[in-house]
């Protein structure tokens, strides 16, 4: 029930974050994809596997820096 008499203002609650989770994941995606290149590129003899692998790690970590540009607080 609110009171009528009060003075000050409801405080406001604090904004939600943007991408709650799409951070952690890319950031998951990105340090398994960059271990299994690493390990793929020593111990396999297929190539290509893991330069899938190096791909997805350099897509994920566009994709952070694409999230932080677009999410950083804007300073003057």
């Amino acid at each position: 029930m609110t009171d009528p008499y009060r003075i000050t203002e409801a405080p406001v609650a604090a904004p939600k974050k943007p991408g709650g989770l799409l951070r952690p994941l890319l950031w998951l995606v990105l340090f398994i994809s960059a271990a299994a290149n690493v390990v793929l590129s020593t111990a396999a003899d297929n190539q290509w596997i893991s330069s899938a692998f190096g791909l997805v790690a350099v897509l994920c970590a566009v994709a952070l820096i694409v999230h932080h540009r677009r999410n950083r607080a804007r300073e003057s």
